[in-house]
């Protein structure tokens, strides 16, 4: 346990087997008491590898959309009295080592915050790999707009890695079984909403290195999915949801 904390990390996945092992085996087991990987609906050998590897899975038996997938991971480090949850990308893109850099602001006694988002452009952070170009303009412009309705400057919005007191889910101003969150939407949604309500936030600097293109980097669609990314500053900004 990490200072006395039971750390729970969660990897959504979807035809992963390529890289999903990597994640696991990548996992700090010193710090890390579970690895669960939420496997959304896979074709592939995405669940045997990540049980293999030592990973525990929660397979969906159908494609449900990655805001599904990492809601049942919440849901899983509720039921099992997990203090800290962890969320990491499914495809090795992101650094499992890293991890006592978002643990160590939650879990330290002086002032401790409440979620902890990873930013590859802080100092100390970085990024590279085989990362798509209209990627690179999104990830820029994403969080000035999440920035605006927020109303606090961010640096990274997009990142799916991030940690958070599993606590915070049992706030009744949260509520993240709105059905349109199924998908891109329940992380922007969360991050905005934490910020708006006055949860302790902070960005900490992690890398982000995109995997080759051929073996697949990432799963977001041009065009429905950047709607859905955009979809939770239009409807929070203009007050439809919240």
């Amino acid at each position: 346990m990490y200072k006395g904390r039971k750390i729970l990390l969660v990897a959504p996945a979807y035809n992963e087997d390529q890289k999903i092992g990597f994640v696991v085996a990548r996992a700090p087991r010193d710090i890390v008491d579970t690895v669960l990987v939420v496997d959304d609906g896979s074709t592939d050998r995405t669940a045997e590898v990540a049980r293999e590897k030592g990973a525990e899975v929660l397979s969906l038996g159908s494609v449900r959309g990655v805001g599904f997938a990492i809601r049942e991971g919440f849901r899983y480090a509720q039921r099992e009295n997990f203090d800290v949850v962890v969320v990491i990308a499914g495809n090795n893109k992101d650094a499992p080592e890293e991890i006592t850099r978002l643990l160590d602001p939650i879990c330290r006694d002086d002032d401790p915050c409440d979620f902890v988002m990873g930013s590859r452009f802080l100092d100390g952070g970085a990024y590279g790999g085989d990362m798509p170009f209209y990627r690179k303009l999104a990830t820029r412009l994403h969080p000035i707009l999440v920035s605006l309705v927020s109303g606090k400057r961010i640096t990274e919005s997009s990142n799916g890695y991030r940690a958070m007191r599993v606590d915070v889910l049992a706030d009744t101003r949260i509520d993240l079984d709105q059905p349109w969150l199924e998908h891109y939407e329940l992380e922007v949604y969360l991050l905005i909403k934490l910020i708006r309500e006055g949860f302790r936030c902070t960005e900490v600097p992690v890398s982000k290195i995109y995997p080759p293109r051929k073996i697949g980097n990432t799963k977001m669609r041009p065009g429905v999915d950047w709607w859905r990314m955009l979809r939770p500053i239009v409807f929070m900004g203009l007050g439809i949801k919240c």
